[in-house]
């Protein structure tokens, strides 16, 4: 089942899927080259929106907190990726120390606690859960969904290394994205290895980074493909020192929102694309879909009232926004049981392990999806994304549109990758 496009505009996507078919050698050779220079994430899981004239990620995760909605026919995949992930940084592994997010009484999260671990167990490690909360000091059960139980255990620092009563790990993997900075028992873990590494977090990272990486990557994958790589590439802008609840440097934002609206305008115009022309304005380091607005019109920046300005001034953990990234909106074109729709892929290492639909009954196509009330459907993915049915009539295959989603996820992913290096404090440098 392919989730239907509302649109008459499919001719691109159709387009592009059919050329990403015939060039799949060229494609994999090319990723498999660009893996020889460059470390993927650990893990990651990426945002699409597919406008049915424009296929792009709009989000990359590098903390994903989503695995427990692969399906079970994908979890063989997961474990395989896993295992060739342990297998490159630590092959003797015997014990993972997995670091969750503070907030883990949700059902759901500790559903994707339950679904790593399992991954991580069937990979050949035995897995504890270490928390970074410092008033833990004795473990905690935590009752999961199904019944079962997870225990959350205090971390012991000792020796410059990290570990739990009688449990000493070769790896550390961070299941939490460090919204609210680095804590000190995390620092100087020279001995173990730390996934991913602690500037991959939110208190570092940026989205602004990301898409400036993101773009060269596109650029060189639409160079190999012949195509116009704004097809898979969104415009954005960004700027620093606003204060919403303030109501300062808001001048910024409006003028960044006005010049991509009317690049946007010239491109529509260039594809004979119908559409009105959105932005979305986006904490530069926000996650969990918070402080996220959409912009139809830079004028709407001088009256927007005062819940909205609320909501645009604080992120995840209470932290305070003062950057954001102005981001071309790409309407979503999918629905699902008559829902906007967004597909999500997840990896593990360079590989494509599945993925699932956010859907949102109450949210238009030109708005955030992954807001309170969104419902997830792992249907589409239930078949292998990674083996494309070559001859099959573009858009008339589940396979097919699923290893074009995997193959702009990948790019997503590379981004990372690059964009990791570039902020890399510990980077040799060469002359």
């Amino acid at each position: 089942m392919v989730p239907n496009l509302v649109t008459a505009l499919t001719g691109p996507i159709n387009e592009l899927e059919a050329r990403v078919l015939e060039s799949m050698p060229a494609i994999e050779r090319w990723f498999r080259l660009e893996w020889m220079e460059h470390t993927p994430p650990f893990y990651t899981s990426v945002d699409l929106r597919n406008a049915g004239f424009k296929l792009a990620p709009v989000d990359t995760n590098l903390f994903p907190g989503s695995f427990n909605h692969l399906t079970p026919q994908m979890l063989p995949l997961a474990v395989q990726a896993a295992m060739a992930a342990i297998e490159k940084i630590c092959p003797e592994a015997k014990n993972l120390l997995l670091i969750p997010e503070r907030h883990t009484r949700s059902p759901e999260y500790l559903a994707n606690l339950q679904c790593l671990i399992q991954v991580f167990n069937q990979a050949g490690l035995n897995v504890r859960l270490g928390s970074l909360d410092e008033d833990l000091k004795s473990p905690v059960p935590l009752a999961l969904p199904d019944g079962g139980e997870l225990v959350l255990e205090p971390l012991l620092r000792a020796r410059g290394r990290l570990g739990l009563k009688d449990f000493d790990p070769c790896t550390i993997l961070l299941n939490n994205d460090l919204s609210a900075g680095t804590p000190a028992i995390l620092e100087d873990l020279h001995q173990q290895y730390l996934l991913p590494p602690l500037h991959a977090g939110w208190g570092v990272r940026r989205k602004s980074r990301h898409f400036r990486s993101y773009e060269e990557v596109a650029k060189k994958f639409a160079k190999l493909l012949g195509m116009d790589p704004w097809l898979i590439n969104p415009m954005y802008g960004q700027c620093g020192q606003v204060d919403f609840g303030e109501a300062t440097g808001l001048e910024c934002v409006q003028s960044a929102a006005d010049q991509l609206l009317a690049k946007v305008r010239r491109k529509y115009k260039e594809y004979g694309i119908a559409e009105k022309p959105f932005v979305v304005v986006k904490a530069d380091n926000g996650t969990y879909g918070m402080g996220v607005m959409t912009v139809r019109d830079a004028k709407e920046l001088d009256e927007i009232s005062r819940r909205t300005r609320e909501r645009m001034s604080v992120a995840k953990d209470g932290q305070h926004i003062s950057e954001v990234i102005i981001q071309e909106g790409v309407p979503t074109h999918e629905r699902v049981a008559d829902a906007a729709a967004e597909p999500v892929v997840c990896m593990i290492d360079r590989y494509v392990v599945g993925g699932f639909y956010r859907v949102h009954g109450e949210r238009g196509i030109d708005e955030n999806l992954n807001a309170p009330g969104s419902d997830v459907v792992p249907l589409a993915f239930a078949e292998s994304t990674q083996l494309p049915r070559p001859g099959a009539k573009p858009g008339a295959s589940a396979p097919n549109r699923f290893y074009m989603y995997g193959v702009i996820g990948r790019l997503a992913m590379l981004a990372a990758a690059y964009e990791l290096e570039a902020t890399d404090p510990d980077a040799e440098i060469y002359e």
